[in-house]
């Protein structure tokens, strides 16, 4: 038996690997299919590998399941490479294999998915989507809690427009979630699902004559439901609701609690509703009463009052406790439970004029139609001081008997009866020896007052009927998922239609058993003791609501023939206003939208815009539509216009449609889609001329004719060829559209940046070399000996290198040249008439392949520059020798530039009236002392920073002096790696030193012959008008240079323009908006510059090695402008911190009008705003400082004497706060000797007189001046910290320049009335506002709920 069972197993098994093995040999098919409908958001592409044997009906079956669509509602088409309108679609019904179709195996296959006879495929239903037991059972948040499109049909992969639009099976109507809006819409649902609500609501009218109805709340409320009844969306927008509680856009970002929306909503409605007969509907539908009482145990005197409630807060677990609250019934019994006063907390008894023991407590009177209770989730943790949520497990009944909460004993006690009114509405007191003290509630007061004037036996048979009929139904739960911080609400509410549940989950409505409504006690398995509620689940019941269970009062829904006539119109209403939106929708799905351009007939430019058609319109109602969306009335006929295929990445027109005018475009265009591959181009002509046929497989050939004897590349004409032509074919193509003979035509290809191939063997296909799409070719077709020459080396090659890296720059040259007497000298004509900006071009530009001109010029304007600034030099040695050397690098001469404009930088008045002359680097002798050195170092003077990044060789410039954001480029680590780093700790590296940034090499090598001059020469200028509004004393060069010249070559050609050496003038590069980067990178290139950029010169010595650009800075601690610029300086390294302040002394006595001396201020880092480290005068830049391209430092003038001498010592500014004067004090700097919090105490005493053990304090938060509102000082800051040293958690003062305020804690907050708080409130918020500051550092807070009764809030200046 054994054996013969072993025997039928190998062979099933060997007949499987037979069958395993026939496969493996059978060919295999690759099919790449894909979709290029419009059903999906996302079109997908499947990939299937098939046996070659596999029927075409299989792989269409395959394709549908792979998808998703239903078999037989769209077709395949080849997609390889060929246009897709052009091929028919393949037979889904043919018994053909796919081998026979003419799919290739071993070979990738492509096929394009598309639409069937121009309707979209129908998407297969989803598995499970009629099954209620699946889908429709889930209940909890959808994947993106409370954010905009959080159902699944925003992330399911078979989404469908149309799924959006359907109504749910369940046949109610969602809410769409704006943003944050789950609250609300879980609030909504459950009024909506309100008989007694919903009905009370359909029998108001709305006045039109009365009130705007967009901010009418009872009327936008009516629209909702009338649309959650009768839309057949899937869910609905609530923008209306809100746009009439006066909410913009931001309120949909802010997440609130559902409880408060209930009690603010209900006050509102309350509001609306005064003088109509919904004035008391609210309070006959959710307000109950109860008694707050306190009870005498001595003397049985009891005070009391009459409260009402909309809703019951019960506690989960009670204050203190570990183990919460198990039911509901339990809560409610706590609610009411009394306490005892006694002890120090004590009664003080009116009868008995002493304090007394009592009992103090709450009791119901009477409850409410709809009782609402609210469970208290949200807590605060004492520990961590934060909120938290509480997720323990509490049961709530279905049906709810609150008979046993109101106590009937109440209404019979005497002192109902002797109660006598204390003239005050709802406070009174009672008086009685005969009272039961059979009393229990919760928390009160001690005043109150009879309301009811009913006699004794009535109330109290009231009483006990009431008591016997308060049984309630549970039908609304409202269940939040999340933490105390933010999460996601929806409700789970029974319809009293069929007593069926249903989850109402913003867009997503399903139905849900009892079972899942248990899921919502909250809790979790087992037990875990205090820390239970960390690890239950965050999904639990927050709010419910039950309804009396009363015959009498029950309502049902309003049928549609009882609806008020005024709903009857709204439905009708809203539904036409639906079924318009349902056509206009449907409309838009079958509108072809895609790219349209068109070259301008006259204009000459390439416009853009977007073509708009309905799917059913002709080509040539499609051209009509684009004609006069470009706007051609007054340029061409539209007879002299067509539109045609094109591809604008490649600049490439793919096809025209010759003879398809009456084609619907839906077909052209292969259906509607999101997206197109492939653009339209509305073609026009001349009257005379006729339009060429563009056939899908040609390529577009961009051909330049090169004259080599003018060095001329002519513009482009375009060549349609194929890619299957040779080239001795495309010479001849080319020669009959050029008629140029194509015996002697050489062709050069440029198939990409820099690449030019010549086109010599006649018989390669295009293809072969290398076309596609769009190509550009020059062609020569000279009989010259240029053509025996090899290639490489040949007159055409280095022509066409030429024009493929030649750009052409604007540059804008300095307005009022210092120079004029440099071009005197230099430029002077035979005549002795000074030479011009136009001559100079004249002279330089001459013939385009004449360089030695060029270079002749350039080196004899140099020379002369450098002779004659020699010789002004000695001249200005010998007249005054006692002039200072601090000043500048270079002696002042005469000029006749004598009217200077006073706003002007010093380096611009300097150059003005001096003549800057040579680098002493290159000039000077080199036996030169080191003190001479210093000297050269020290007189720099500089009109714009520099940035030299390893990224980019341009520098961010702020034109005006204005400080730009985090422009200076430095971090913790970038100025000194620690702020108590010792002074022998020798060098630090930089992240951009002097030796690295080749902006401040030299201009020239050691041979003194100039960079730029070794192999890239071609410029070319000629005088430009601007047309930009330039001041008319502003000069411009038209430039044609090869960007592969230097930045040190191209600034050596600009000298004779300029009219100073290379090294005394900068470039700057203009982009967008006017913005200014200075390029520093002398042996750079000019390759990341293009056609038509702006340069801009401007007058100023160049770096020399080891020098930095600094900005200067003025440190006011108690300006309302703390940060103030005021002058650019040049650092270097190895320099003394002392010796760059001698540098800035004169420039600030000239610049900025500051006469200081070098002890009287100090310098320290700059981090944005923020002062940090003082720099002490012995300091060395670069080796206890790290210092950078574009540094900024702060300067601050001191008081008196320096108290900093150490890098032990710490310098804070502190800031006393007045609570009782509500005040701040100017800042004053106080000193340390170490990080210790009792020394910081004592120096805050010794300054302000405080006694030290009164001494409060705390860090400042943000930028400096760390502004902080006064009505938030005194509770927002961390007062007192509990720590010894600074340098810790949570003050972490390690550095100078930290803000401290603080204040005698003795002395109390001054007392305000509520105007005097406005009126404060107000003046701060502008304060803070004005200086860039918020109201508030602390945490998020959240924003307060408020509907606005007249539609829109009033501008609140106190708000953040």
């Amino acid at each position: 038996m054994f054996w013969n069972c072993r025997q039928s197993i190998f062979a099933e098994m060997k007949k499987k690997f037979s069958q395993v093995e026939s496969a493996a040999e059978e060919l295999r098919v690759l099919c790449i299919i894909q979709d290029t409908t419009n059903s999906k958001t996302v079109n997908e592409r499947v990939t299937l590998n098939l046996p070659a044997s596999t029927p075409l009906k299989r792989l269409f079956e395959d394709v549908a399941s792979k998808v998703g669509y239903m078999n037989g509602t769209f077709d395949l088409v080849w997609g390889n490479g060929e246009d897709v309108t052009d091929t028919t679609p393949i037979d889904q019904n043919s018994d053909k294999t796919i081998l026979d179709a003419g799919f290739e195996p071993g070979k990738k296959n492509f096929l394009h998915l598309t639409d069937k006879d121009g309707e979209q495929p129908h998407i297969m239903p989803e598995p499970g989507t009629t099954d209620d037991s699946s889908q429709d059972r889930f209940i909890g948040p959808l994947p993106r809690e409370c954010s905009v499109g959080c159902t699944n049909d925003y992330v399911s992969q078979s989404y469908s427009y149309s799924s959006v639009l359907s109504k749910s099976e369940t046949g109610y109507v969602g809410l769409v979630n704006q943003a944050m809006t789950c609250y609300l819409n879980s609030l909504l649902q459950t009024l909506f699902m309100t008989p007694e609500f919903r009905n009370a609501l359909y029998k108001w009218e709305f006045e039109e004559s009365e009130e705007d109805p967009v901010t009418s709340i009872p009327y936008q409320l009516q629209r909702l439901f009338v649309l959650l009844q009768t839309s057949k969306k899937r869910a609905i927008e609530t923008t209306d609701v809100t746009r009439s509680f006066g909410w913009d856009s931001s309120e949909a970002w802010q997440q609130h609690d559902v409880q408060e929306l209930c009690r603010v909503m209900f006050d509102a409605l309350e509001q609306k509703w005064k003088q109509t007969e919904q004035a008391d509907l609210i309070n006959q539908l959710y307000q109950g009463k109860l008694k707050d009482y306190v009870r005498c145990l001595e003397c049985g005197y009891e005070g009391w009052r009459i409260d009402t409630y909309l809703d019951i807060p019960l506690v989960i677990r009670p204050y203190g406790s570990n183990q919460a609250f198990a039911s509901v019934e339990e809560a409610l019994h706590a609610f009411i439970q009394p306490e005892i006063l006694d002890g120090p907390n004590q009664y003080f008894c009116e009868r008995c004029k002493k304090k007394c023991d009592a009992r103090k407590g709450l009791r119901f009177l009477h409850f409410p139609y709809l009782l609402t209770l609210q469970l208290k989730r949200f807590d605060f943790d004492y520990t961590t001081m934060h909120r938290i949520k509480l997720n323990d497990r509490m049961t709530f009944p279905e049906e709810l008997d609150m008979s046993v909460f109101i106590d009937v004993e109440d209404e019979k006690s005497p002192q109902t009866e002797s109660c006598t009114d204390s003239g005050a509405e709802n406070e009174g007191s009672c008086h009685s020896d005969q009272m039961s003290n059979d009393f229990s509630n919760d928390d009160g007061v001690d005043e109150g007052i009879c309301l009811d004037s009913n006699s004794a036996a009535e109330r109290i048979s009231k009483s006990v009927s009431e008591k016997s009929s308060l049984l309630y139904e549970l039908f609304s739960v409202m269940v939040h998922s999340g933490s105390a911080a933010g999460g996601h609400y929806y409700a789970c509410i029974k319809s009293f239609s069929d007593d069926q549940w249903y989850s109402f989950n913003d867009q997503h409505v399903s139905k849900i058993t009892q079972e899942d409504i248990k899921k919502t006690y909250g809790g979790s398995s087992g037990s875990r003791g205090y820390y239970s509620s960390a690890f239950a689940s965050s999904t639990n019941a927050y709010m419910l609501i039950y309804r009396l269970k009363d015959p009498t009062r029950n309502a049902k829904f309003l049928e549609a023939h009882e609806y008020p006539e005024h709903i009857k119109q709204l439905v009708q209403k809203e539904r036409e206003l639906e079924e318009q939106e349902k056509r206009q929708r449907e409309i838009e799905r079958n509108t072809c939208k895609i790219k349209l351009f068109c070259m301008h007939p006259t204009k000459q430019i390439m416009m853009e815009n977007k073509l708009e058609v309905h799917k059913d319109r002709t080509l040539k109602e499609a051209v009509e539509i684009a004609y006069k969306l470009m706007d051609l009335e007054e340029a061409v006929p539209l007879e002299c216009c067509r539109l045609v295929k094109y591809d604008e990445f490649h600049d490439y027109l793919e096809r025209s449609y010759e003879g398809e005018e009456d084609t619907p475009m839906g077909l052209l265009l292969g259906g509607v889609k999101s997206t197109y591959m492939f653009d339209l181009l509305l073609e026009t002509r001349r009257p005379d001329q006729i339009f060429q046929c563009y056939k899908p497989g040609e390529v577009m050939v961009k051909v330049h004719v090169v004259d080599l004897k003018t060095e001329s590349v002519a513009p482009p004409i375009s060549v349609r060829a194929y890619l299957n032509q040779t080239v001795s074919e495309f010479k001849q193509l080319i020669s009959k559209a050029t008629h140029l003979p194509a015996e002697t035509m050489r062709v050069v290809l440029e198939r990409c940046y820099n690449d030019l191939r010549l086109l010599n063997v006649s018989s390669k296909t295009l293809k072969a070399e290398g076309f596609f799409r769009s190509n550009k070719v020059f062609i020569e077709s000279s009989d010259s000996l240029d053509h025996h020459v090899a290639y490489a080396d040949s007159h055409l090659w280095k022509l066409l290198d030429r024009h493929a890296n030649t750009i052409r720059l604007y540059v804008s040259l300095p307005e009022q040249s210092p120079g004029s007497q440099f071009r005197r000298a230099v430029y002077q004509k035979p005549s002795g008439d000074s030479g011009n900006l136009d001559e100079a071009c004249e002279r330089v530009k001459g013939p385009v392949g004449n360089m030695k001109s060029v270079e002749a010029i350039l080196e004899e304007s140099t020379e002369k520059l450098k002779s004659l600034s020699l010789q002004q030099q000695q001249e200005g040695d010998n007249g005054d020798s006692s002039k200072s050397t601090e000043a500048s690098d270079f002696e002042n001469i005469e000029s006749p530039l004598n009217e200077i404009d006073s706003s002007a930088s010093a380096e611009n008045r300097e150059l003005e009236n001096q003549i800057q002359i040579s680098d002493p680097e290159n000039l000077q002798s080199e036996e030169r002392s080191d003190s001479d050195v210093n000297n050269d170092r020290s007189t720099s003077s500089v009109d714009s920073d520099i940035l030299s990044s390893s990224h980019s060789s341009d520098t961010l410039c702020n034109v005006d002096n204005a400080p730009l954001p985090l422009a200076n480029g430095l971090d913790s680590h970038s100025i000194t790696s620690s702020r108590r780093s010792k002074a022998n700790q020798g060098k630090k590296e930089t992240w951009d030193t002097a030796e690295e940034d080749s902006g401040t090499d030299s201009e020239y090598d050691e041979s003194g012959k100039s960079r730029g001059e070794a192999q890239y020469m071609y410029f070319k200028s000629e005088p430009y008008a601007a047309d930009d509004g330039s001041g008319e004393g502003q000069k411009w060069l038209m430039v044609h240079v090869d960007k592969r010249i230097t930045l040190s070559a191209f600034k050596q050609h600009l000298e004779p323009f300029v009219g100073v050496p290379s090294s005394h003038f900068k470039v700057f590069r203009v982009y967008a908006s006017n913005q200014e980067f200075e390029s520093v990178r002398l042996n750079e290139t000019l390759s990341s510059f293009s056609d038509d950029n702006k340069i801009t010169i401007r007058l100023g010595r160049a770096l020399k090695k080891g020098e930095y650009r600094v900005k200067v800075y003025q440190l006011l601690v108690n300006e309302p402008e703390p940060c103030k610029f005021l002058l650019d300086a040049v650092f270097a390294k190895g320099m003394t911190v002392r010796q760059s302040k001698e540098e800035l002394l004169p420039q600030l006595r000239e610049q900025c009008g500051l006469d200081l001396t070098v002890d009287r201020f100090r310098l320290r880092k700059k981090t944005w705003k923020n002062p940090g480290t003082v720099f002490l005068d012995y300091h060395i830049y670069e080796e206890d400082i790290n210092i950078s391209s574009n540094w900024e430092v702060f300067l601050e003038i001191l008081d008196g004497v320096e108290k900093m001498k150490s890098m032990s010592q710490l310098a804070v500014l502190s800031r006393r706060w007045r609570p009782s004067e509500m005040k701040l004090d100017s800042f004053q700097e106080v000193v340390l000797e170490s990080s210790s919090v009792e020394e910081l105490k004592e120096k805050l005493s010794e300054i302000s007189g405080i006694p030290l053990e009164n001494i409060e304090f705390a860090k400042g938060r943000g930028t400096f001046p760390c502004d902080i509102s006064i009505l938030e000082i005194h509770q927002d800051l961390d007062w007192n910290p509990k720590v010894s040293t600074l340098n810790v958690w949570p003050l972490y003062i390690c550095d100078d320049g930290a803000v401290i305020f603080y204040r005698d804690k003795t002395e109390e907050l001054m007392e305000l009335t509520d105007e005097q708080r406005n009126e404060l409130m107000k003046k701060e918020s502008s304060r803070l506002q004005k200086t860039g500051h918020r109201v508030t550092y602390s945490p998020r807070k959240e924003k307060a709920l408020k509907i606005y009764l007249d539609g829109a809030p009033s501008k609140d200046l106190t708000q953040d």
